[in-house]
């Protein structure tokens, strides 16, 4: 479902569940949003399974496989009983808002490229989401995970500990998310390992590149990791690499960070995304500024990056209702 531009007009009628003319639109409309707005694959997978759940939903709903001329006639109450049909299969809030944001693309689509105006989903108000906030680790337990993941281990080959503490350092030295730290090549790596560089060039959600300034005890982890790889290591290619040589897993990771939880006492908040949230917390903690903060995380809006503005009055708050003697 990634590539749209190679299903031809068959496999998109099949796909959407609709008359051959919209197929063809919806195809046109994800081929753009890899192409042109270059999407990453996940939002391109779930864009088109949220075209295809409505076009399903309207062939039972009409009787018939929905074209264009269906779409610009749907009224507002055709789009809440599809978000209802929706909810009806458990589908959350936050579904139910990415399910709105993607018929809103296709239409924004189907306005600018054919013509089709369908003011009707302008009536219609996503679910309130409750905003999660982040959950980072404390600055000691960010340095006791580093240091346990160094740890001896019988079972454990020295470069395998070597590589471990060398992507979590990734994680919370430099705030990458773990995507962009398995996807490191060794072109990027070899110049911070060797001390020829303290910038590192990433490229984040949706192609997008930044640099991130790296830490010494960053570029000494990657250093010591890339002495101990018993793999030829080539330029262009992961420099991360599971036991059997091919590139490392995030699961490795989700399962090392699962271990340490245990061995430390951590809490189960304690994930490889959650060093990055404690990367973007101890910065504004320090007095780092906000718009810094989101250039070196990659958010492509401030709105984002100022979540973490809450998690740092709610520690302050919690600290002072525990240390005030009338709290």
């Amino acid at each position: 479902m990634t590539d749209q531009t190679l299903m031809n007009s068959d496999e998109q009628i099949a796909l959407f569940s609709l008359a051959p003319d919209a197929a063809a639109v919806a195809g046109d409309y994800l081929a753009h949003l890899q192409g042109g707005r270059r999407a990453s694959g996940k939002t391109i997978e779930a864009y088109g399974r949220d075209i295809a759940q409505f076009g399903k939903f309207l062939q039972g709903y009409l009787g018939k496989a929905a074209g264009l001329d269906e779409l610009a006639a749907l009224r507002p109450v055709d789009f809440r009983a599809f978000l209802a049909a929706r909810r009806k299969e458990g589908d959350g809030p936050r579904t139910i808002a990415r399910k709105l944001s993607s018929l809103r693309g296709l239409y924004r689509w189907l306005a600018r490229r054919h013509g089709i105006d369908n003011p009707a989903l302008s009536a219609l108000s996503g679910p309130r989401i409750a905003q999660a906030l982040p959950h980072p680790l404390s600055p000691r337990e960010a340095r006791k995970a580093l240091d346990a993941a160094s740890g001896g281990d019988e079972h454990r080959p020295p470069w395998v500990a070597a590589r471990d503490v060398a992507v979590l350092a990734l994680l919370y030295g430099c705030g990458l998310r773990i995507s962009e730290a398995l996807s490191l090549t060794l072109e990027q790596a070899r110049p911070l390992a060797g001390d020829k560089a303290d910038m590192l060039r990433v490229t984040g959600k949706g192609g997008k590149e930044r640099l991130v300034p790296v830490l010494p005890a960053v570029r000494q982890a990657l250093r010591e990791y890339i002495r101990l790889c018993p793999f030829e290591l080539k330029g262009d290619e992961a420099v991360f690499r599971g036991v059997r040589g091919g590139s490392l897993s995030p699961r490795v990771i989700q399962l090392l960070t699962a271990r340490l939880r245990g061995a430390l006492g951590l809490p189960e908040s304690a994930t490889p995304h959650a060093l990055r949230h404690s990367f973007a917390t101890h910065l504004l903690a320090a007095g780092g500024d906000l718009r810094t903060i989101q250039e070196l995380l990659g958010h492509a809006s401030l709105s984002t990056t100022q979540i973490y503005t809450q998690v740092d009055t709610a520690s302050l708050l919690a600290q002072y209702r525990k240390a005030h003697p009338r709290a």
